[in-house]
């Protein structure tokens, strides 16, 4: 899979339909008549539709289980952007692949990580760059949907109330998911206070709940882990007794297996970041996805889960 990394002759090409889509651009949906709001993946889809209540009508462009780091638009995607009224991304270097063809559009667009103190990127060919998964953290995602309620807001102002509203109940949900795992943390001996796992995706819920984060590679990419990057994990987990570690559900889990078996430490579980399930899988909406994700931190740290509220 790939990562930070786009194809200018596809995405020119696509961009190039724009000029023949803008023209027959509704900012409504269809069938609902509701002003169209548009996300570049399923995680922000679902954070705005928490906001948005039944007032507006949010999509993704990327599926469930989609890899954002290197998602190739197709045409039908600037279909689908032109016919919005609003387009939401998460900035940090993530949707590199959509930032050709969005300033073609005369569609406003709202960054919703604008106000998180970025964690840049220690090491490999990213060194320097800003982590994007910055809503992985709960206290992050907070800043969003405050960005979030802003843009709507502005976008629908006999709304205002309502979103507002909304985001005041769905920040106690997550506030009460990040006091969880900071509670669960703060009883672990200080070996056992590190989040391993095949991705760099958790720094930011690491910062915040006291976690030392070690990863095998720092982001996404085509290539599987080198040996370089599987034995400096491996030396990690062996010289802090490290008793799990986890890998992300968009990648292989084979170098971390390889993990597994060098050190004695437990396979704790595959954690969810990029996307979402379907709506029968195991993390059909953003709160599920960060209950699952430190529901599975703890039991395999600890042994013991935390009580989800």
């Amino acid at each position: 899979m790939t990562n930070y990394r786009f194809r200018p002759a596809g995405l020119l090409a696509v961009a190039a339909l724009a000029a023949s889509v803008i023209a027959c651009s509704p900012s409504a949906d269809r069938d609902s008549g509701k002003t169209v709001v548009l996300t570049t993946f399923t995680v922000l889809a679902d954070m705005a539709s928490e906001i948005a209540g039944d007032r507006l009508h949010v999509e993704s462009i990327t599926k469930p289980g989609a890899e954002v780091h290197g998602y190739e638009p197709t045409p039908s995607d600037i279909r689908h952007a032109s016919d919005a009224s609003l387009i939401i991304d998460n900035g940090l270097g993530l949707e590199r692949w959509f930032e050709q063809f969005v300033d073609d559009l005369d569609v406003p667009h709202v960054v919703v990580s604008g106000g998180v103190e970025p964690i840049d990127i220690a090491s490999d060919a990213y060194a320097g760059k800003p982590n994007p998964h910055a809503w992985m953290s709960p206290l992050n995602a907070q800043i969003y949907v405050d960005n979030i309620v802003g843009a709507f807001s502005d976008l629908d102002p006999d709304g205002a109330a309502a979103y507002r509203a909304n985001a005041d109940e769905y920040k106690t949900k997550l506030q009460d998911v990040h006091d969880d795992l900071v509670a669960a943390v703060a009883g672990l001996p200080t070996n056992e206070r590190a989040l391993v796992s095949c991705e760099g995706a958790f720094s930011y819920l690491a910062r915040d709940t006291g976690l030392t984060e070690r990863y095998i590679w720092p982001v996404n990419a085509e290539q599987q882990a080198t040996p370089q990057q599987v034995g400096a994990t491996i030396d990690f987990v062996r010289r802090s007794n490290t008793p799990a570690v986890f890998c992300e559900s968009t990648v292989s889990d084979k170098a971390m297996r390889q993990v597994v078996s060098a050190t004695g430490a437990r396979f704790g579980g595959t954690l969810y970041v990029d996307s979402l399930s379907t709506d029968d899988g195991p993390v059909p909406t953003y709160l599920d996805l960060i209950r699952h994700d430190v529901r599975t931190i703890v039991t395999g740290l600890t042994g013991s889960p935390t009580h989800d509220r």
